[in-house]
């Protein structure tokens, strides 16, 4: 394993954004916990939901007065084949579990278990890649917590049946909603959603100058309307319905463009290959965009690919929960996501947002914003006010903290 640098941050920051009586909540349930240690375990420190997350999450901890840590797994290639074939089992794919695939996984886990050699109050561990870690791991002193970003609602059942020996050895799950929590799961659970960081370079305000100048750099006329979905490059993303629903679009609005942009992760190998699908069913059209970190795109840049689109789209299908749809909504821009997984917590369809079925639907929601763009700007500005509400970074600090308060007989 290696320890990712997280820098700092403070918790001072955000009080004019939220509730006071949240940061109360915050500073109250941190004084209890003062000095716990606190280390974080995931597959990849970037490309991914997870990461972003911990960037802001860890150095508010620490910040707060805990003693926090992020650590990523160190593993060859062919175990992240692996854990993503578990991911997409876990959301419903077929998966062979055979022998040699049970090894590599395992293995793995092993070897970076031995390597948690401090003591530590609290261990989360972030989804199915580190899952087995507590399985070989020594420390008896730590309270585990296994934490699922996947929409887990309609697993593979041989895959579910394997991994949950390994879950059951945790303190308490947290899982983003109730029913991706299997019945037989034989662990406590927490229900929390994942948040944004307001303040992060992907999310801080920028003036809509800065936006077009930068969306500008890419090729795209920033004069004409502009669709957007920002995601992994992944078929539960749905990015080739999205060019079928900017087609539909586009036949009655020959003036619309498509922004794909995404991030390659390292724990997802099979990102490359469908990069190339994607580009393949994209064609020579000059409208559309499939853009990565490969063409120089990081997060100052997707938050003014955000800032600027016309319509935001976020057509999973399937979501643990999708942080795009809350960034987009934070900006204030007309969004559009999949009706499924975590997408309905944050957008109310016809009040915050719309959620769809079909690249039909989409299709049909992008052309009614299209033309009635000032009732979408005041849904718009609805949804950012439920994000505010919902789905910023302390809101989720609190919760982990309550979690942590509960487990250390410190919150009834």
């Amino acid at each position: 394993m290696h320890d990712v640098n997280v820098g700092r941050k403070s918790m001072a920051d955000y009080q004019s954004i939220i509730p006071r009586d949240l940061l109360e909540d915050v500073r109250r349930l941190a004084d209890s916990l003062e000095g716990k240690r606190v280390l974080h375990l995931n597959a990849t420190a970037f490309g991914g939901g997870v990461a972003e997350i911990l960037y802001t999450l860890v150095p508010l901890l620490n910040d707060l007065g805990l003693e926090a840590e992020w650590r990523v797994l160190t593993a060859p290639p062919e175990f992240f084949g692996v854990t993503k074939s578990f991911h997409n089992g876990l959301q419903g794919a077929e998966l062979a579990l055979t022998p040699e695939i049970v090894a590599t996984y395992e293995e793995v886990n092993e070897v970076n278990a031995r390597e948690i050699s401090r003591h530590y109050d609290f261990i989360v561990v972030h989804d199915p890649q580190p899952l087995a870690i507590r399985h070989f791991a020594h420390d008896g002193h730590a309270r585990w917590i296994w934490r699922c970003h996947i929409d887990t609602s309609t697993p593979n059942r041989a895959l579910y049946d394997y991994l949950l020996p390994f879950i059951r050895q945790y303190d308490r799950a947290v899982y983003t909603m109730a029913t991706y929590a299997p019945a037989d799961i034989g662990v406590p659970v927490a229900v929390i959603p994942p948040a944004i960081d307001p303040l992060a370079p992907k999310n801080m305000a920028l003036s809509p100058e800065d936006a077009r100048y930068i969306v500008r750099q890419f090729g795209i006329d920033v004069d004409r309307p502009l669709l957007l979905q920002v995601s992994r490059f992944d078929p539960w993303k749905d990015p080739l319905g999205v060019i079928d629903a900017y087609r539909a679009v586009k036949s009655a609005r020959p003036e619309v463009q498509l922004a794909l942009v995404g991030s390659m992760a390292s724990d997802d190998p099979e990102g490359w290959t469908f990069l190339e699908k994607v580009h393949e069913y994209a064609g020579d059209d000059p409208d559309i965009f499939v853009l990565s970190n490969l063409d120089n795109v990081g997060s100052v840049e997707i938050n003014a690919f955000q800032s600027h689109a016309t319509i935001v789209i976020q057509k999973s299908i399937r979501e643990g929960f999708g942080l795009t749809v809350s960034e987009a909504l934070w900006k204030a821009r007309p969004t559009i996501g999949g009706a499924v997984g975590g997408i309905p917590l944050q957008i109310t369809d016809g009040e915050t947002g719309y959620l769809v079925k079909s690249s039909g639907e989409c299709a049909a929601r992008c052309l009614q914003i299209l033309d009635d763009p000032a009732a979408a700007k005041q849904m718009a500005l609805r949804g950012k006010e439920e994000v505010r509400r919902k789905f910023l970074m302390p809101r989720l600090l609190r919760d982990d903290l309550r979690v942590f308060a509960e487990l250390a007989g410190k919150e009834k």
